[in-house]
């Protein structure tokens, strides 16, 4: 017997997401509540300069408190899809359009308690094309030449678990080898 949704609540609805409380009904025949928070997805870009170099923004996250050194990335809109935010969130984030955007797969962000997918995608034959960015983003730029990222990462300079995963996803299909 599979695990099976019951009923569900909407708990919260915010301009990003949703926190949902579903009643689950497990193998064993008893029911649960689950919270889970419904977000529309997201991608997240490797791009990567003529010179070998991958494009990283450094942005103040809230949630951390800090400012993190990540690979470029946003949440889809109503209706785009994924190539298409790909694109829009390339020009905003770092100002460079891609003259190559493919995709390399994705993953979830936390499956236990989100319904996030990230798409990843490869951007390559970057030119200049800016993009206004969002009024809440303070975006600075790092270009990090791809030999030098195992040791930002080993240093602990480089820990957004989108980018790590994104990276090592990308490394293992063969377009950084």
């Amino acid at each position: 017997m599979e695990q099976s949704v019951r009923s569900s609540e909407v708990l919260f609805r915010g301009d990003l997401l949703q926190l949902r409380r579903d009643q689950v009904l497990l193998p064993g025949g008893k029911t649960k509540a689950i919270e889970i928070v419904v977000h529309p997805g997201a991608v997240v870009l490797l791009p990567i300069d003529e010179q070998g170099r991958v494009w990283f923004v450094r942005q103040y996250r809230p949630a951390t408190g800090e400012r993190l050194l990540e690979l470029p990335a946003g949440t889809l809109d109503p209706g785009e899809s994924p190539e298409a935010c790909a694109a829009r969130e390339c020009r905003e984030e770092i100002g460079m359009a891609a003259g190559r955007l493919a995709p390399l797969g994705g993953f979830f962000i936390a499956p236990g308690y989100s319904t996030e997918y990230i798409h990843l995608f490869l951007a390559q034959d970057l030119t200049s094309a800016p993009l206004p960015g969002d009024e809440d983003e303070e975006i600075e730029l790092e270009v990090i030449p791809f030999p030098e990222i195992k040791d930002w990462i080993a240093r602990g300079d480089l820990r957004d678990g989108k980018s790590l995963a994104a990276l090592q996803l990308a490394a293992d299909l063969g377009p950084l080898g």
